[in-house]
């Protein structure tokens, strides 16, 4: 697989003399691409002797190859690290300013950024507008660490181990020696996914909704379309942008994602349920804002279920014999005295009747709204269920693949 390296000008840009180990060790053929600030950390004779290929960040280097142009378009991935805030915000703006910033202007195989700087800079809005708009268009972002920075001063902004770095971007590493050209699991495939959580209105100020973040669904939209997949998007709530290069529906209650799901699924492969959808919704809402008044009994909201669109998908295939080849539902599950998360997650995939359901567990703390994840992929034939954990554009990564693997052959 043929890698670029990115290097940007922090302190922590020693690290990525281990990550450029661990690739070549790996087999695969990677080339550095300092900044000019990296090479005052770091000298290029270093990424040199480590990765066997001539280093430049100039665009006037290798001209007759157009090199600036070359590097992106035969890259299969690239990952940079460390990524600092200023890396962040040129490419967020598209600039081309170097040979590092050309090279992700042209790139079409996976991104990866990994940030390092100092804490009042990781959380600046500036640098969360920067990574929020790098990742609605596909590029993956990774959590920095917390630890120790540069001076005393400890907090989030230090630049995980080589290690964890390479097992991010593992799910996304071709056997040593593919190239881009090997086929996708999801090419010519088209997928729909619903993300974040549906609010169900009390009254025009008030609603009753969820925790979902949309994080999960969103990963998973990228991952299906680096995938090959056309990907369809119905979007609920969410506090993440969705990507650009895709459809995306909007849609605010059960009822509306209802229709955009059912109104999709009946072109599509895949179906993904990864939004969380309101179980009831109030039987009446208010058409004026509820009032709170001392002379007034307290209110008494009345719920009402809201339709099963996971099973409704299910039965539709059955009656039709025709819809998605493949039904992914989600379930969000705590355990209790009853039972645990795995046998209210079993029962539930025997209940909607769904080819794959991948459990989560929640709660405190857990999954909503969180950067990483465990999942259990459990599927109808009863096969050993498998668990993935890590970041969730990691574990969207193996589902991706999981989903790829059930599909029959063109």
């Amino acid at each position: 697989m043929r890698i670029v390296l990115g290097v940007g000008g922090g302190i922590a840009a020693y690290k990525a003399a281990s990550l450029l180990r661990l690739f070549k060790e790996a087999g695969h053929e990677v080339t550095v691409i300092p900044t000019e600030a990296a090479d005052k950390f770091i000298g290029r004779a270093t990424w040199e002797a480590l990765s066997g290929n001539p280093v430049s960040n100039s665009v006037f280097d290798a001209v007759e190859t157009v090199n600036h142009v070359r590097l992106g378009q035969e890259a299969d991935l690239v990952v940079v690290a460390p990524a600092t805030a200023d890396l962040l915000a040129r490419a967020a703006a598209g600039l081309a300013s170097d040979l590092l910033t050309n090279t992700l202007l042209v790139a079409r195989g996976t991104v990866v950024m990994v940030p390092a700087m100092h804490t009042e800079m990781w959380e600046h809005p500036a640098t969360a507008a920067n990574v929020a708009t790098l990742r609605g268009r596909g590029t993956i972002v990774m959590e920095p660490a917390v630890g120790r920075l540069t001076g005393k001063d400890t907090g989030p902004g230090r630049l995980p181990e080589p290690a964890e770095i390479f097992d991010f971007v593992a799910p996304y590493l071709l056997p040593a020696g593919a190239a881009r050209t090997a086929e996708l699991p999801l090419e010519g495939r088209h997928v729909v996914i619903t993300a974040g959580g549906t609010r169900e209105p009390l009254d025009p100020v008030r609603f009753l909704g969820n925790r979902s973040s949309g994080k999960q669904g969103v990963a998973l939209a990228r991952a299906a379309a680096a995938a090959g997949a056309r990907v369809h998007l119905v979007a609920a709530h969410m506090e993440v942008p969705a990507p650009a290069d895709m459809e995306v529906t909007r849609v605010e209650t059960a009822l509306e994602l209802r229709q955009a799901a059912l109104q999709a699924a009946a072109g599509a492969d895949v179906v993904i349920m990864a939004a969380a959808v309101a179980d009831f919704r109030p039987a009446e809402a208010a058409g004026t804002k509820i009032k709170k008044r001392d002379d007034a009994a307290d209110p008494v909201i009345t719920l009402v279920r809201n339709p099963d669109i996971l099973r409704e998908l299910v039965t539709r295939r059955s009656e039709q014999e025709a819809g998605p080849e493949l039904i992914v539902g989600f379930a969000a599950e705590t355990g209790d005295a009853e039972a645990d998360v795995l046998e209210y997650a079993q029962q539930k995939l025997e209940r909607k009747g769904c080819d794959l359901l991948v459990l989560n567990q929640v709660g405190k703390d857990l999954v909503f709204g969180q950067d990483t994840t465990t999942v259990t992929i459990l599927d109808r034939d009863g096969s050993e269920p498998a668990t993935v954990s890590g970041s969730k554009d990691a574990t969207a990564a193996a589902i991706i693949e999981r989903i790829g693997s059930e599909l029959k052959p063109r």
